[in-house]
């Protein structure tokens, strides 16, 4: 066989293969992807694995992605924040529930929500050991996207570790850390107490804060379908927990937030979508328990 010829039929080869790519990036992909752009895709840290995840496009879609997101982790990071308060109240006051009543209500807290008792059973045994580190509670500030403010909240026995994954997260996400208090400021602490039912009446809401003798409260839907979410002031936060737990409804969650005071409302559809992307990224850690914001994500008109 001439060399020659040899050589036409690679080229030929090659060039089929060029043409059959362009074709593939200039007609296919946008249905591959959803019609939706490559730099709107990003990865999502799931229960240890990794799986795509792809946005669509809109207010509403980014408010369902933010759910289903939170869903997909909901339960690995209940599991984990239950079992470092339980290491924390096993250090704080010992083993024993009896005399240890923080740690008889967190592991009650944690076997309504559905933790499993063998889970509780191993965090208070790495409590009582001398060798395991305690878990110490922080917060890091950002500036997001569009003018957002994200609030990380860190639980970690590792502070070292806990800063430098969380810093590295914000620069390769494209967020700027803030200083102390400069986002902070615009939110409040609150309880934040979720319930599996997907509405609750309003009525029937008050007379159980009437019961608690909470005064400041409402009521939003939760993170995830099929569930709701009660705001309330901090030292209401146990009363109402235990007045709804009394009324006949499955406490999933019960926990401390930072509810926004003001939210941004004036930010574009792509900067909603990069936060979300970093904010699924930062809870993706595993020092960090959650992430709060101050996106206005009201569907637009």
């Amino acid at each position: 066989i001439r060399v020659d010829r040899v050589i036409g039929l690679i080229l030929v080869s090659m060039r089929q293969k060029l043409f059959l790519l362009i074709s593939f990036n200039i007609i296919l992909r946008p249905f591959a992807l959803g019609l939706v752009p490559l730099k709107d895709q990003f990865r999502v840290k799931n229960l240890g694995k990794r799986r795509d995840a792809v946005i669509m496009m809109g207010r509403r879609a980014a408010k369902n992605a933010a759910r289903k997101g939170k869903s997909d982790m909901a339960k690995a990071k209940l599991y984990a924040r239950a079992g470092k308060k339980i290491v924390m109240a096993v250090k704080a006051g010992g083993p024993d529930q009896i005399a240890n009543t923080q740690l008889a209500q967190i592991i009650r807290d944690a076997k309504s929500a559905g933790v499993p008792v063998a889970n509780i059973e191993r965090a208070v045994k790495a409590g009582s050991a001398t060798e395991t580190a305690d878990f110490k509670e922080s917060t890091f500030e950002a500036y997001g996207h569009g003018g957002a403010g994200l609030i990380v909240n860190v639980l970690t026995d590792n502070a070292n570790r806990a800063s430098a994954d969380v810093q590295s997260t914000i620069r390769k996400r494209g967020l700027k850390l803030a200083s102390p208090g400069s986002v902070l400021f615009n939110f409040e602490r609150k309880g934040k107490i979720t319930v599996k039912a997907d509405t609750i009446d309003d009525d029937k809401l008050l007379e159980i804060a009437v019961e608690a003798e909470v005064d400041d409260y409402c009521s939003e839907p939760g993170d995830e379908d099929g569930t709701t979410t009660i705001l309330t002031d901090l030292p209401g936060l146990s009363n109402m927990q235990d007045a709804l737990s009394d009324a006949g409804f499955q406490v999933l969650d019960a926990n401390l937030a930072y509810v926004p005071l003001t939210t941004v409302s004036s930010i574009t559809d792509d900067d909603i979508q990069s936060n979300f992307a970093a904010i699924y990224a930062l809870e993706a850690l595993d020092d960090v328990d959650s992430v709060d914001h101050n996106m206005d994500l009201d569907d637009e008109e």
